[in-house]
């Protein structure tokens, strides 16, 4: 099930939370309405953590994680660092990377078996990805858009792109990471998917203007609503009918 949550009064949520299969992180806030969403959701399961970088909120666009580790950039100071370590399972490597493109989770986007950066990143930082995230790594772009991590986000699941991403690109990129990939769009037209969503194997967050219609193609694609199809085109129709059901309810 997709959850819609907004922080503060911005509906960039992936900007100051991040979610994996092992822990969440959400930025500090003034008052505690956004981590009580994720607490509620996800607290008997994973650790929900209050988080800063560098001092500031931003905590989904300046680290990448998935269940074996996280990543954060040469900004973040020591005490922070330490926070995170005793916060998170002892199953969890924090490393800090030594990278230029400091916005990491613009730059990188991955789940527990494959990441995808910036054409752009350090080869150095690539192998620290591969060995902390226990990943294979690829430098791509999607949509035309070398930051892969604002436009398209991936579970071990299924996967959203961006909206303009054609469809060799998509079945390219589908057999590469080795889940089912679909066109999309959040927060009511919004293409910076992750700006607007996160997501992991079994919950999704997006931000408050998502449609009825963009919460049933996320989870359809990711498997959240318990009844997608198997895959490929028993997968696409199942969402073009959620989507056609879902437009219906909102003109009738």
């Amino acid at each position: 099930m997709a959850t819609r949550v907004a922080f503060e009064n911005s509906n960039e949520i992936g900007v100051f939370a991040a979610l994996t299969n092992g822990y969440c992180l959400t930025g500090i806030n003034r008052s505690e309405n956004f981590y009580s969403v994720f607490e509620s959701e996800l607290a008997a399961h994973i650790p929900v953590v209050h988080a800063t970088v560098a001092g500031c909120r931003f905590v989904g666009r300046t680290t990448v994680g998935n269940r074996r580790g996280l990543l954060v950039p040469n900004t973040a100071t020591d005490q922070e660092l330490a926070h995170l370590r005793n916060s998170l399972p002892d199953s969890v490597v924090v490393q800090r990377v030594e990278e230029r493109l400091s916005a990491l989770g613009n730059i990188v986007v991955c789940n527990d078996h494959v990441a995808l950066v910036h054409p752009d990143v350090d080869r150095e930082t690539e192998d620290v990805i591969s060995d902390v995230l226990g990943v294979e790594v690829f430098r791509q772009i999607v949509g035309g858009q070398a930051l892969v991590g604002s436009y398209c986000k991936f579970s071990n699941t299924g996967g959203m792109v961006h909206p303009r991403t054609t469809v060799e690109d998509i079945e390219e990129l589908s057999s590469l990471l080795q889940v089912p990939l679909v066109a999309g769009t959040v927060n009511r037209g919004s293409d910076v998917l992750g700006g607007g969503l996160i997501v992991n194997d079994w919950s999704a967050f997006v931000g408050l203007d998502t449609t009825s219609t963009e919460i049933s193609v996320i989870e359809n694609i990711f498997r959240l609503s318990g009844n997608a199809g198997g895959g490929g085109q028993g997968q696409q129709s199942n969402i073009v009918t959620n989507m056609r059901s879902s437009l219906i309810d909102q003109l009738s």
